[in-house]
């Protein structure tokens, strides 16, 4: 196994650090401990990309509500994930539906993500941490991948503004106007993430059964 394969390629960890990310996974407990679909989401408020607050209820209320997690800007497959949910914004505005990405990212970091990736949609910053420990997915990262973050110039703790290194599964979940979560996707692999077109169609079969 070459370090490409170790950390993902080119500059962005994929988590994978022994004989796979299904592995790493499994150490980290979120197996057992992340929210699945018919479990209740957890209410936080977040500051958007402006300093904003945001309570999930109040959006979920109104429609189905889709939540991205994301680990930031730095990270390659994220990037390329939000840009394809970019080009959903008509699908999710006629199924009703309100799209959130949330990342420990300070409201900075996350204005600068939203920026760059020229997004329509709400960028929410956890860097308490308390969506992503809501829903069982925050982990706290590898020493070697500590090591290789350091090694490449990509210092989570400051680019998350609170001192740790931590940071989300990268996950997607729909929750309904009760506040149930009817979808949930938990990556195991950093590198792979669930197709929008996947999302929206588990929409519209959550609205054949409302």
């Amino acid at each position: 196994m070459t370090r490409a394969d170790l950390y993902g390629r080119g500059s962005v960890a994929s988590g994978a650090l022994t004989d796979g990310a299904d592995d790493v996974f499994d150490a980290t407990g979120i197996a057992a401990r992340a929210k699945r679909a018919g479990d209740p989401a957890p209410d936080v408020v977040l500051p958007d990309a402006f300093g904003n607050p945001v309570r999930l209820s109040k959006l979920w209320r109104k429609g189905p509500l889709v939540i991205v997690f994301y680990r930031g800007g730095w990270c390659t497959y994220c990037n390329l994930q939000l840009r394809a949910w970019r080009q959903q914004e008509s699908e999710l505005a006629r199924l009703g539906a309100t799209l959130l990405a949330i990342s420990p990212q300070t409201p900075d970091n996350s204005l600068s993500t939203a920026e760059n990736n020229e997004l329509a949609f709400t960028v929410l910053s956890d860097s308490s941490l308390e969506a992503a420990n809501g829903f069982g997915i925050a982990f706290t990262l590898h020493p070697e991948l500590v090591d290789f973050y350091g090694s490449v110039g990509t210092d989570i703790p400051v680019l998350n503004g609170n001192g740790l290194w931590v940071l989300p599964v990268p996950s997607t979940y729909v929750v309904d106007r009760t506040g149930r979560i009817r979808f949930a996707l938990i990556e195991e692999d950093a590198r792979q993430r669930v197709e929008p077109l996947d999302v929206i169609a588990a929409i519209e079969e959550l609205a054949l059964h409302a």
